[in-house]
């Protein structure tokens, strides 16, 4: 039993609870407070890569001291960290007076920021430059999030902690991109844990959330040593459903018995629980050992949990105050089998 956790406090609270590690921490939580989301905009706009880089070296303390106050937090067990996930233009103010303080934080004249944040906009962010792609275009995005993680797990190990990392690469469609990024990451562990003359031992996975990824599960297994099945945006992808506009009818469907349950909230089995079926399967087959979990909403619904268990996966991950819920879900799923 994990927790979706993205603080220090966040993963404190959840050891609290019961927490047998952290399933999902998501990085993109840690650069919206103070300087951090300055010198984020400032890595996003920057016009090369160098201008990219200085932002970034700005990053890289916060960054590296969370890590190690969630790996101090979950001192023996996995935390599980998914690299950077959502669109850069979400990172960007929108007009008004917040867009005028930018430029005049990063001396930039109004026209030009207002420029690049119209040319990051997207007809449907959901399924654009965002994920893995980010760290394609940009491989220096990866370089300094597995470098704060891995310097964090060496400071952390030189205190006497335990720690268990565990890598995410998200929104894989196709193994190329997840080699990309593994090679990017590996990269970085030889320099960072070469120049500390520390090992970790430390896994590489990835967060299944597209239906190509699921139904090509076996090839993305060959080099991933962990999939956690994203079903929120699963769920999306494989339904063509907008968690964020699907409310406004939703409930009629289910109230005229075209669908039994708001799929967001109960996992639908028989469509999105067959992709994941699929991906453990082949995944399976390939790599025996691949360790299995999911990290979306379901990760906490006691009828989704119950699934998880007769698929045979290693572990649900839920929101931290969710877990109680949760651990009683696994019991009675244990007891029934």
């Amino acid at each position: 039993m994990r927790a979706n956790a993205d603080t220090p406090r966040d993963a404190r609270i959840a050891r609290s609870f019961g927490a047998e590690g952290i399933g999902l921490c998501r990085t993109e939580h840690m650069f919206f407070e103070g300087d951090r989301i300055t010198a984020m905009r400032e890595m996003i706009v920057a016009r090369e890569e160098g201008g990219r880089r200085r932002a970034l070296n700005k990053l890289l303390p916060m960054q590296r001291a969370d890590f190690e106050g969630i790996f101090e937090a979950m001192d023996g067990l996995p935390v599980t960290i998914r690299l950077l996930d959502p669109p850069l233009h979400e990172f960007l103010p929108h007009g008004g007076e917040e867009t005028k303080l930018l430029a005049r934080t990063l001396d930039m004249a109004r026209a030009d920021l207002n420029r690049i944040i119209e040319s990051l906009r997207e007809t449907n962010p959901m399924l654009g430059h965002r994920g893995c792609r980010l760290g394609i275009s940009y491989p220096e995005i990866t370089e300094m999030q597995g470098r704060a993680i891995l310097e964090a797990a060496v400071r952390a190990m030189r205190r006497g902690i335990v720690v268990k990392p565990e890598i995410m690469i998200p929104l894989v469609s196709t193994v190329k991109e997840f080699d990309n990024q593994r090679a990017v990451i590996e990269d970085v562990a030889d320099r960072v844990l070469g120049g500390m003359g520390e090992k970790i031992s430390y896994l590489i996975g990835t967060m299944i959330e597209l239906p190509r990824a699921a139904l090509t599960a076996a090839q993305i297994a060959q080099s991933a040593e962990f999939f956690s099945f994203g079903t929120n945006d699963l769920t999306q992808t494989t339904m063509g459903l907008s968690r964020d506009d699907a409310g406004r009818f939703l409930p009629s469907y289910i109230d005229r018995g075209i669908l039994a349950d708001d799929p967001f909230q109960v996992l639908d089995t028989e469509g999105v629980g067959r992709l994941v079926g699929i991906a453990v399967e082949d995944g399976r087959r390939v790599r025996p050992n691949i360790k299995l979990g999911i990290c979306g909403e379901h990760g906490g619904e006691p009828r989704s949990i119950s699934f998880c268990h007769k698929l045979g996966l290693d572990y649900v991950s839920c929101s931290p105050f969710r877990i109680p819920i949760a651990r009683l879900a696994a019991a009675h799923a244990a007891l029934d089998a």
